[in-house]
């Protein structure tokens, strides 16, 4: 059964992290990871697992996003991207 969890992060990553690294952790996991970001009224979304749709998301650090992870890891998903954003 999969299972659908949503949270509103605020981005705190240390000059060190990238967003890449971030994809690698998360690999792992077999649910679905979106991240959400407006911009300047626009919606931008991004499967966290797509390289190619984090180049575009360009996350910066104090940017609020929406995490939803779906899938049957999800809750532990969401936990893994929420401690990786702010460390």
């Amino acid at each position: 059964m999969s299972e659908k969890v949503s949270k509103d992060v605020k981005v705190h990553m240390k000059e060190t992290q990238t967003i890449m690294e971030l994809s690698q952790i998360i690999q792992s996991y077999d649910s679905e990871i979106i991240l959400k970001k407006v911009v300047q009224g626009s919606v931008h979304e991004a499967n966290l697992k797509s390289f190619l749709g984090l180049i575009n998301l360009r996350l910066q650090e104090g940017d609020e996003i929406e995490v939803t992870c779906i899938g049957p890891d999800a809750a532990q998903a969401l936990k893994e991207v929420e401690t990786f954003l702010q460390p």
